[in-house]
């Protein structure tokens, strides 16, 4: 259960300049492998009371072209079952209130 604190801001939230607007959101999670890629993960709730995670990736592309984009194929293939998978988690079962 996420709760309000007195303040207004869930327990998650980074409860600083990152809250505007009537959103909240979280501190940064961030994986970084070498040089090579990194990914940061922000939890958001909207004025509106929707959540939704924010995620924004950096990889290394290979120094030529069709290497490139072999890797941009691949990680749009991969980012596509990320987001589809978490969609389909997210959706409530049918006879079942979302909680």
């Amino acid at each position: 259960m996420n709760r309000r604190t007195r303040d207004g801001h869930t327990d998650w939230c980074g409860k600083d300049h990152r809250c505007g607007l009537g959103e909240h959101r979280s501190d940064e999670i961030v994986v970084d492998v070498a040089t090579r890629s990194r990914a940061v993960l922000v939890r958001v709730r909207t004025a509106t009371g929707r959540e939704h995670a924010e995620v924004r990736v950096r990889v290394a592309l290979a120094p030529t072209e069709v290497a490139a984009r072999r890797q941009l194929v691949g990680l749009l293939g991969d980012l596509r079952h990320a987001v589809t998978r978490a969609a389909i988690a997210a959706r409530p079962r049918p006879g079942r209130a979302a909680r």
